[in-house]
């Protein structure tokens, strides 16, 4: 995603009262949003088109209603590029758009790589790769649908205190779609929070990818250290495809749980 688009959308303070809405509760309607706003529902249309656009929202169908839900991808792309390499930490935990979202049911992120479905998908389930854009942290499986996966530090062979989540493969369709149950182990807090569900979609666009994570079967008000890191693992997957470089965002900050939103 072009940064100025990005940059361009949030200039704007009623786009930035839609993505506020939007992180106090995510997957808003239409009509929702509409009525938190002094403006026309034509009004509220254009400016989602432009956050669309942007990739800062994402929607989806539930039966007749449209969703909208806050992408927060690109915003992390545009700290890690213009911002984590002057203030980091400190800009992660001070953002005015916070990862942390409000807890829901359902989390939704989108991000563009250039590179194909089969580079994409071997990035995705290839634990030396993974590792690289995931602070060390390697997944485990033989990838069939139905089989279980763990995701480690270190090797396969790794001892079992230092898992950090693992899950089964609901589906696995390479190199189009991934559906994994999600419990996460990195500490008591998470473990509580029982089974989620993640949805990996890869999409040709051009001589790209559009990859969709959604991460849902969330309880309400769910731990945000569940999902707060995804914004930082496609930003790293991103950077590490399209470059072969690492982040150098410190691997402490990825699941840091931020306070709550006031």
């Amino acid at each position: 995603m072009d940064a100025d688009v990005v940059f361009k959308a949030l200039a704007d303070a009623t786009r930035r009262t839609l993505l506020d809405a939007l992180f106090q509760d995510d997957g808003q309607t239409l009509g929702a949003l509409v009525r938190r706003l002094t403006l026309t529902r034509f009004g509220v249309m254009k400016h989602l088109r432009v956050l669309e656009e942007a990739g800062l929202v994402v929607t989806r169908r539930r039966g007749r209603e449209k969703l909208h839900f806050l992408n927060p991808v690109p915003i992390r792309l545009i700290h890690d590029r213009w911002i984590d390499k002057y203030t980091a930490p400190w800009a992660a935990v001070l953002s005015g758009l916070k990862h942390d979202l409000e807890a829901q049911m359902e989390k939704v992120f989108e991000i563009y790589i250039k590179t194909t479905p089969e580079r994409l998908w071997q990035a995705i389930i290839d634990p030396e790769m993974r590792a690289k854009y995931t602070f060390g942290v390697g997944v485990y499986s033989d990838w069939t649908s139905g089989s279980t996966y763990a995701s480690r530090t270190g090797s396969d062979t790794v001892a079992p205190d230092m898992a950090i989540a693992e899950g089964e493969n609901i589906e696995v369709d390479p190199p189009h779609r991934l559906v994994q149950s999600f419990r996460a182990l990195w500490s008591e807090d998470v473990k509580a929070e029982g089974t989620s569900r993640v949805t990996w979609e890869i999409e040709p666009v051009g001589d790209s990818c559009r990859l969709t994570v959604t991460h849902d079967q969330l309880r309400e008000k769910a731990n945000s250290e569940l999902y707060g890191g995804w914004p930082m693992i496609l930003s790293g997957l991103k950077t590490l495809l399209e470059t072969g470089e690492l982040l150098t965002t410190p691997a402490s900050l990825m699941y840091l749980r931020q306070p709550a939103a006031s």
